[in-house]
């Protein structure tokens, strides 16, 4: 499985990865561009090298109130086989997360409870099921007892790495992977005690060829429930799947959000669950200033934008654009004057994006450029200064809110100050940035020369 790689529409990077020349044919704006879950999802788990410190509370609602609910503060806690709790502290987890405290416990419970838990990327939701898969297996019984189901190849692979560390000092425990590309014999049953995979594949497994024995499956994982929706069959070939189980199989299932459609399909999949929500987390612009700059062009914004360079001393910049097509010219236009910059564009291989990122996590780059397709979920703590260099709109052509808080929530993070400067190039981009601070209530003032001290502070 190793020789099969990531497929997505390429594009050719320079050298370093750093500047990719977008296609001048392509006018798409990000709205035009379907968002790719998956891919996103894909991206957040190679670019993180730890876990996020969330400050979300964790609601939980229990099937069974009478039961004494309670968490753990540590994995020795949950008296696991010795060799699981070694491949845990292999794997750089010294205590649990908050998503951890709290499912680990309900996951390891006797007898098997279910559940839905909402946890984004980052939280260790991985980690836990993999340990409650672990958990459950006998490893004398050589066939398939956990099943788990990603919504791509790319992902299965992913949660299949977590897997192998995990389970590298239990080497009886087998996995295999229920993939395209991976064929077998008609009329072979698998020995692996482990089964991930895709809904259509795993679907043909179970059924049609046969290879896995469904009645035989203890835990049933479901995992990014709100990414599998998203894909068309994904939906119908899961609940078919859970059909064939036994009716004491334990069925978890994780989602980063919970939609209605994610909420239905959810209770659909799980009966009798336990619960596990995030209270979302009201993100703030009390520590970010607001900065606007009037040009009467884009030729202006940018010379706008190398004045701005010029006064300041940038710790590190996010520079967002509407479309593809100005994200390569800004991008190729600042290299011209000698900046680091590296562009995230959505015609980039998954890996392509996640290697450009790590440069800018790293300082190689100061400045990255992109749209906002490229940029959800992207937490790079040392990002001070965001610049909109066109402002959110819908595919109305009304003021994105919600987006234009995405984008400048980059900066400011963690209680720290941050910058937010707006490039306004005409009257209806100046009724666009009037009626974003109508809607948040606050003030966004004109950049004037005086202001560039105040700006050097926060950026230093």
């Amino acid at each position: 499985l190793s020789s099969l790689h990531l497929k997505e529409e390429k594009t050719k990077p320079d050298a370093n990865g750093a500047v990719i020349k977008a296609d001048d044919n392509v006018e798409k704006t990000e709205d035009e561009e379907k968002e790719d879950r998956a891919a996103q999802s894909l991206l957040n788990k190679l670019i993180r090298s730890n876990l996020v410190d969330t400050t979300n509370q964790v609601e939980v609602l229990q099937r069974d109130p009478t039961s004494p609910l309670y968490s753990v503060k540590s994995f020795e806690e949950l008296r696991l086989k010795p060799q699981l709790l070694q491949g845990v502290y292999a794997m750089g987890f010294n205590r649990p997360s908050k998503i951890q405290e709290n499912a680990l416990p309900m996951m390891l419970a006797e007898p098997p409870q279910n559940l839905i838990a909402q946890s984004q990327s980052g939280t260790g939701k991985t980690a836990a099921f993999v340990l409650a898969m672990l958990s459950r297996v006998e490893p004398g019984n050589k066939y398939p007892q956990c099943l788990c189901l990603s919504p791509t190849y790319e992902l299965a692979l992913q949660t299949g790495k977590v897997i192998e560390q995990m389970g590298k000092f239990y080497p009886e425990l087998k996995l295999a992977y229920a993939v395209r590309g991976n064929k077998l014999e008609r009329g072979q049953k698998i020995s692996e005690q482990i089964v991930i995979g895709t809904p259509g594949t795993v679907l043909d497994w179970c059924s049609k060829l046969k290879f896995i024995d469904p009645k035989k499956i203890k835990v049933f994982v479901l995992d990014e429930a709100d990414v599998m929706i998203a894909t068309q069959g994904h939906q119908d070939q899961s609940i078919r799947i859970q059909r064939m189980l036994p009716r004491d199989c334990q069925m978890l299932l994780f989602s980063a959000t919970f939609e209605d459609s994610v909420w239905k399909f959810a209770q659909k999949v799980v009966p009798d669950p336990n619960i596990i929500k995030l209270k979302r987390e009201e993100e703030t612009l009390d520590t970010i200033k607001q900065y606007y700059v009037l040009c009467n062009n884009r030729d202006e914004k940018f010379q706008a934008l190398c004045n701005i360079y010029g006064a300041i001393t940038i710790a590190q910049a996010m520079i967002f654009c509407h479309t593809r097509k100005t994200a390569g010219w800004l991008a190729a236009e600042l290299s011209k004057e000698g900046h680091q910059v590296a562009l995230l564009s959505g015609e980039m291989m998954v890996e392509q994006r996640a290697a450009v990122i790590e440069r800018f996590r790293e300082g190689k780059e100061k400045v990255l450029v992109t749209t906002n397709v490229c940029a959800r979920g992207i937490d790079v703590e040392q990002v001070s200064v965001v610049i909109n260099f066109d402002l959110p709109v819908d595919k109305d052509g009304n003021p994105d809110n919600e987006t234009y808080l995405h984008r400048i929530g980059r900066t400011g993070r963690f209680g720290k100050r941050g910058l937010a400067i707006n490039m306004v190039d005409s009257k209806h981009s100046m009724n666009i940035l009037n009626r974003i601070q109508e809607h948040f209530n606050k003030k966004i003032n004109k950049l004037d020369t005086d202001d560039l001290d105040e700006i050097e502070k926060i950026t230093n």
